[in-house]
């Protein structure tokens, strides 16, 4: 089968399509022809060694893809050959063929395309973790997105405004402004032009945010951190900035309000059943337009490369997916 190859954690730059052995799936696993995978900022990293983990080399790389079932292992339950199912595994997606446990697998709604699909359970995983799980978001709230216009943030700004939140963007570019207020955003702050905090204390009337959710890290982090409501929720979901954000603990004692790590990742490691149910709910609201992903452009396996330089880049919103069938 054709499959994106990683030899070494040098890159996008140095990813080959290959001709390899399909892999065969263990007893708690499902076999899929993959239709089509997402591309993530996740994928970028882990080719480039600057993830936390570093899969044995050489491997596919995708962590999420859609597609047929094909063969089941012999503990499976929840799936036959011939399911419609998206996936989320560490590694695999970039490939005709992967594997990836039952559990972390969802059967798709006949009316739900196989490419948007590909990009639901890490985008709206994270959304849907961080604000139902985590911060125990209230309608009427105001959350505050940093990175607005990427993969997760755009699922974020959109599943706030599914959830009754008042959403204020964060965005680094004004030409990202469109996007994010279509998906519900009430407010834009580009923080690479305007005072965060002062944008912020005029939107919130001088009160602070009730949650915020930060791909970025460093300096934006560090603003927030300033910028919380009392009781208010802080989580960093991220650090795409690269800097890993110090701050004086005086602030969340001075308004009592929390700071709540997001690795929604592990969560579905250790939660399988509760990750799976929210992955379920999940479909059933992109089958029903309740939420909307949005796809900046469809590519073939071949330009994975290409894909994940973009998304390194900064010139992707929301997802680029891989046709592979």
């Amino acid at each position: 089968m054709r499959a994106v190859l990683c030899s070494s954690f040098t890159g996008p730059a140095d990813l080959r399509v290959s001709e390899i052995e399909p892999p065969k799936p263990a007893g708690d696993e499902i076999l899929i022809d993959v239709h089509a995978a997402s591309v993530s900022f996740m994928d970028q990293l882990l080719v480039s060694g600057l993830y936390q983990m570093r899969p044995p080399t050489p491997f596919v790389p995708g962590t999420e893809a859609s597609g047929v079932v094909v063969a089941v292992g012999d503990k499976v339950k929840a799936f036959a050959p011939g399911d419609r199912v998206a996936c989320s595994s560490w590694i695999g997606g970039y490939a005709e063929r992967m594997t990836a446990k039952e559990s972390k697998s969802v059967r798709l709604p006949d009316s739900v395309a196989f490419e948007p699909a590909a990009t639901v359970l890490h985008n709206y995983g994270t959304a849907c973790y961080a604000l139902v799980e985590r911060a125990r978001a209230q309608r009427g709230e105001t959350l505050f997105v940093t990175g607005a216009a990427g993969g997760v943030g755009l699922a974020t700004v959109d599943l706030g405004r599914h959830l009754g939140l008042c959403v204020v963007a964060g965005v680094g570019s004004d030409d990202r402004a469109a996007l994010v207020r279509e998906y519900g955003a009430s407010e834009i702050i580009n923080y690479r032009s305007e005072d965060l905090r002062n944008r912020i204390k005029s939107i919130a009337s001088g009160e602070g945010i009730d949650i915020g959710f930060d791909n970025i890290g460093g300096a934006i982090f560090e603003q927030m951190a300033r910028s919380m409501r009392w009781g208010g929720r802080l989580m960093p979901i991220g650090f795409t900035s690269g800097e890993i954000p110090q701050i004086p603990m005086n602030l969340p004692l001075l308004k009592n309000y929390s700071i709540l790590g997001v690795f929604a990742g592990a969560w579905t490691e250790k939660f399988s059943a509760d990750a799976a149910r929210m992955n379920a709910t999940l479909m059933q609201l992109l089958a029903g337009g309740k939420i909307r992903p949005h796809i900046d452009r469809v590519l073939p396996l071949e330009e994975a490369g290409d894909a994940m330089r973009a998304v390194a880049n900064r010139t992707v919103q929301g997802r680029i997916v891989l046709k592979i069938r």
